[in-house]
């Protein structure tokens, strides 16, 4: 199956959380903070959004910070992944 955002939505799927901390010290799954960086997967055509003109900025494979509270996380064929509004992105890692 896959995923075609529509408007001004882009998928993202998660890079996968640091076990340890930068000292060393390994962290259980519950106290692992979730990643606010994330690889797009695909990006919606923009356009007309709400009345505005929404010209879409990241393409597929950009990796990108996003809002921590943002989207929506969906699973598909077992893979777990986020949907955001272009808004919601950051930045791009470069």
């Amino acid at each position: 199956m896959k995923l075609v955002p529509l408007g001004d939505r882009v998928v993202l799927k998660q890079l996968v959380a640091e076990e340890t901390t930068k000292s060393g010290i390994s962290l259980p799954g519950q106290a692992q903070e979730k990643p606010q960086q994330a690889e797009v997967v695909a990006v919606g055509p923009g356009g007309m959004v709400d009345g505005k003109e929404v010209k879409m900025e990241v393409k597929a494979k950009d990796i990108v910070l996003y809002s921590k509270y943002a989207g929506n996380e969906v699973k598909v064929d077992g893979e777990e992944f986020v949907i955001v509004r272009q808004s919601d992105i950051l930045a791009i890692v470069k």
